[in-house]
């Protein structure tokens, strides 16, 4: 496994806006329409990569559990299709209905928006809070493919709580590590 870490979009950016599709309602969907009252998580993922596979169950999990704490999570797919074609709209519908996403499944076709916010790898998880302010950017947690570390979302759950408690998001934050994004060829 080709094993990428994420950029680390600099802590205080604003989220770059976007109109994607959603793959599961088959809406275009916006950032100000999907952001949580008090915060939102936007994760870069795709199906077949083995790291994302990894986290899916606690993705899900957590979206359900913070959802109705306020913030809601956005997960975007941004890879080549053409080159790899089981990240394409119609598997991400599917994937969405068998990992029980409750959380809108978006497609970056122009890749602009994996772009905008510097995503390198999938997983990459990016949180903002009720501005739309970066607060927190990097792993679920320590668990990887293979590493033998529960899952646990240790480091996104302690950036949601933080930001839920009012508190400063404990540093460092340790950047996600996942296979890159698939871009395509100019």
């Amino acid at each position: 496994m080709a094993r990428t870490e994420s950029n680390m979009l600099k802590l205080g950016t604003k989220a770059p806006k976007f109109n994607l599709l959603d793959t599961v309602s088959g809406k275009i969907l916006n950032l100000e329409e999907l952001s949580g009252a008090k915060g939102t998580v936007v994760m870069f993922i795709c199906n077949h990569c083995p790291f994302v596979i990894h986290v899916n169950p606690k993705i899900s999990e957590l979206a359900k559990i913070y959802r109705s704490k306020g913030i809601q999570f956005i997960a975007i797919s941004s890879n080549d299709v053409e080159n790899y074609p089981q990240d394409g709209p119609n598997l991400m519908k599917k994937k969405a209905k068998e990992e029980d996403y409750t959380f809108p499944y978006l497609y970056d076709k122009t890749q602009e928006v994996a772009k905008a916010y510097d995503a390198a790898c999938t997983p990459d998880f990016y949180l903002f809070d009720a501005d739309l302010t970066l607060i927190y950017r990097g792993q679920l947690d320590d668990s990887r493919p293979e590493n033998g570390i529960p899952l646990t979302g240790s480091d996104l759950m302690g950036a949601m709580d933080a930001l839920l408690s009012g508190s400063e998001v404990k540093e460092p934050q340790k950047p996600s590590i996942g296979c890159n994004i698939k871009w395509k060829s100019s």
